[in-house]
């Protein structure tokens, strides 16, 4: 018996599922939740913590690569 190939699941920013960068979009598809929601938490944790998740997001945006433009990664 073969044993099944385990998927490896990566972190892309969202090529058609964005607002400012797709970083929430890609967060979302990786953590399979709704975009919106990833959203929310993002604007909650950006006024819980006096904007450090601000400077997070724009470092997510220089590290995270764009998903492939066909939106398949």
């Amino acid at each position: 018996m073969t044993e099944p190939t385990p998927t490896v699941r990566r972190l892309y920013r969202s090529r058609t599922d964005r607002m400012v960068a797709g970083i929430c979009g890609g967060f979302a598809k990786y953590a399979n939740i709704d975009p919106t929601l990833a959203r929310v938490i993002f604007l909650l944790t950006a006024f819980v913590t006096g904007g450090t998740t601000v400077l997070g997001y724009l470092i997510l945006w220089l590290v995270i690569p764009e998903e492939t433009p066909d939106g398949s990664v």
